[in-house]
């Protein structure tokens, strides 16, 4: 396993210009090597309706140059939005973001299987656990790797509590359906707590490890506060229980980038040093 961190983490949200390399020289002090990477840094939205194909060479060149890989790249719409119109927005800028996925480096594209919410793809809302909303989000899906296909990618899904995947369960139950090598998940141990269930933990993890372990390809590293939400609190600030989290990783025998967010620059080196202390 490698430690990573999304680069949004070192982006001034009233910059309208970023500067990508400086971003990534904040990511290079860390020691770190694997990177997630946004649109935001370009000063694009995540969801851009086009990309300048330099502009994509030009962040692999500075990756290369500082010694680090693009282990994900964000392209995260809610694809179970109510309006059509909507998801077929995110399909078109999905496959915009596909089309330059290996001129920036990487095969992974993380996506959102959505909610039912207008306001935000990561707010709850009483209708996500719908068959219509698994229905829509499932022909989203459908499009989505029929993308991934034509540019041979993968996707990235996670299960969140507020989205219409909203467990490990109901991920397996994804994967089994769409019967896709495309498809693999983000595990993020904070993301998996219904109301309640917090006291349980160990538990839920182990089960989300038994359902979803093999098909793990990118794993997060945040933390929370209190169940039934997901969490947004920096990794080793909060209640999961990070030693069974990363035994639990290693258990199924992941090697892949585990990425710090939901934190602030501030904290990056304190998490980094938190992370690097469970794995070596």
């Amino acid at each position: 396993m490698e430690i990573g961190i999304f680069a949004t983490t070192f982006l001034n949200a009233n910059d309208v210009a970023p500067d990508p390399d400086a971003i990534l020289d904040r990511v290079a002090e860390l020691g770190l090597r694997a990177v997630h990477f946004d649109a935001l840094c370009l000063g694009l939205p995540s969801m851009p309706d086009a990309i300048d194909p330099a502009q994509a060479a030009q962040v692999r060149g500075a990756l290369a140059a500082r010694g680090l890989w693009m282990a994900s790249l964000s392209a995260t719409f809610n694809m179970a939005h109510p309006d059509p119109a909507e998801r077929e927005t995110g399909l078109r800028q999905l496959e915009v973001l596909a089309a330059n996925a290996h001129a920036f480096g990487t095969d992974l594209l993380t996506l959102c299987t959505g909610s039912r919410s207008r306001e935000s793809m990561w707010r709850n809302h009483p209708d996500n656990g719908t068959e219509e909303a698994w229905a829509d989000m499932r022909a989203s899906m459908a499009q989505a790797i029929a993308i991934a296909e034509k540019y041979d990618l993968r996707l990235g899904i996670e299960p969140e509590v507020s989205n219409v995947v909203s467990s490990p369960r109901k991920a397996r139950r994804l994967l089994d359906e769409m019967d896709s090598p495309r498809l693999t998940i983000v595990m993020d141990g904070a993301n998996i707590f219904p109301a309640g269930t917090l006291p349980r933990q160990r538990e839920i993890l182990d089960e989300a490890f038994d359902l979803l372990g093999d098909d793990i390809g990118l794993a997060h590293a945040k933390d929370l506060t209190r169940d039934g939400a997901a969490g947004n609190a920096a990794a080793g600030t909060g209640l999961l229980d990070y030693g069974h989290y990363i035994y639990l990783l290693r258990q199924s025998d992941f090697d892949g980038a585990v990425v710090l967010h939901g934190l602030s620059s501030a904290q990056a080196a304190g998490c980094v040093a938190f992370l690097k202390s469970l794995i070596p």
